[in-house]
């Protein structure tokens, strides 16, 4: 029998979802944190929010954030990133037996976790495990997340590296005048957002905001709260992306792009690459860089910062897929798309959601499996009617 999935919306839109299941709803501890994208709303991972409570009904409860919604996405990433971390405090207090929390964000709602979760992280209480009595809670020798132990952080196409540069956003054709253009009229458009992205924001004369965001920078912990994530997860588009670029969404240099190859694994065609990163030293960071001249300064100090902490890439292609034009849409398996279009996709990234399964990839091929057949069975009843 299919789980069944109960949801409830706030006045202020917010959204929570869990299982009707109510033994399956009371053993759920782990707090799964949904953010959309610019100009989207909560409604924007309604679909992927209600599979992670089918597939795991006594494991997660999702909370599909609405502090950010529409035009609320154009007053900068620091002012959403502030709005997402008392979000998710008031999501904490409310529901008591939490333990663990994840998130899972697209396009720019990954900067705006990245930084709502420098906001969130606690330090261990107790600095040496020596120093602990057997009345020592233990959650107060380890660093939290709003008092819950980190998990996963996913993100799907988020410009990790901003905006600017070559290529970084497709639809200017890698047109230096274009691209030139768009650093000195994005903020017209995307107002303090758009500043962001594109790194021409100086507030105070101080850095941009994206490169603050690789250090821990006065109370806002941004990489040691990344560091803490049990798995850092980047998906990415290798094209038809026409707003977030390759290079930016996977956290690579140039040069670093992979050879992807057409059909590499039959069961999940759509997923074209792979790899496990290894966390870099600044020695080893510095040694790359040289490597290549003509590297943007701003962007290999942002490569460079985030390859301090280790990343699983997911590299993906809808190049033979009808709605490959909106592949930045389709990457999220959004409400707009039919149920059943992509679903490859949304469970590759539930395979991380469920923690210690040694037979992760097994999992993974049965939800597929589950999806496909889910898919089938509906054609068959539109084609019945």
């Amino acid at each position: 029998m299919e789980n069944r999935v109960c949801s409830t919306e706030s006045v202020n839109g917010s959204c929570d979802v869990w299982s009707c299941q109510k033994s399956a709803a009371a053993s759920a501890d782990h707090l799964v944190i949904m953010v959309h994208g610019i100009l989207g709303s909560n409604a924007d991972w309604k679909f992927g929010a209600e599979q992670f409570v089918r597939t795991l009904p006594d494991k997660v409860f999702v909370h599909c954030s609405e502090k950010n919604m529409f035009r609320l996405t154009l007053d900068g990433v620091d002012v959403m990133g502030e709005r997402l971390a008392e979000e998710v405090l008031e999501v904490i207090q409310r529901k008591q037996n939490l333990r663990k929390i994840s998130f899972v964000a697209h396009s720019v709602g990954g900067l705006v976790a990245r930084y709502a979760i420098g906001r969130l992280y606690r330090p261990p209480k107790k600095e040496n495990v020596a120093d602990s009595t057997d009345d020592t809670n233990e959650d107060d020798i380890k660093a939290t997340i709003g008092g819950l132990e980190p998990m996963n952080f996913i993100t799907v196409a988020t410009p990790h590296l901003g905006s600017r540069g070559n290529k970084q956003v497709p639809f200017l054709f890698g047109v230096t005048a274009f691209e030139k253009a768009a650093r000195l009229l994005i903020h017209w458009i995307f107002k303090r957002t758009g500043r962001h992205l594109f790194l021409t924001d100086d507030d105070e004369g101080n850095a941009p905001l994206l490169k603050r965001m690789i250090e821990d920078y006065g109370d806002c912990f941004f990489m040691s709260a990344l560091c803490i994530f049990k798995r850092r997860v980047a998906y990415s588009n290798v094209g038809y992306d026409h707003i977030v670029g390759w290079r930016t969404s996977s956290i690579r240099r140039n040069y670093e792009l992979p050879k992807w190859e057409d059909n590499m694994n039959k069961e999940y065609p759509h997923i074209v690459y792979e790899e496990r990163c290894k966390a870099r030293d600044a020695e080893q960071s510095e040694l790359i860089s040289t490597e290549d001249d003509g590297l943007d300064k701003l962007e290999e100090e942002l490569v460079a910062g985030l390859s301090r902490v280790s990343w699983e890439k997911v590299d993906v292609s809808f190049h033979a897929s009808r709605q490959r034009f909106a592949a930045h849409s389709v990457i999220q398996v959004s409400l707009i798309l039919p149920s059943c279009m992509h679903p490859f996709i949304l469970t590759a990234v539930l395979c991380f959601l469920v923690i210690w399964y040694e037979n992760a990839i097994h999992l993974l091929g049965i939800i597929m499996v589950s999806s496909v057949l889910m898919c089938k069975e509906k054609q068959k009843k539109l084609l019945r009617k």
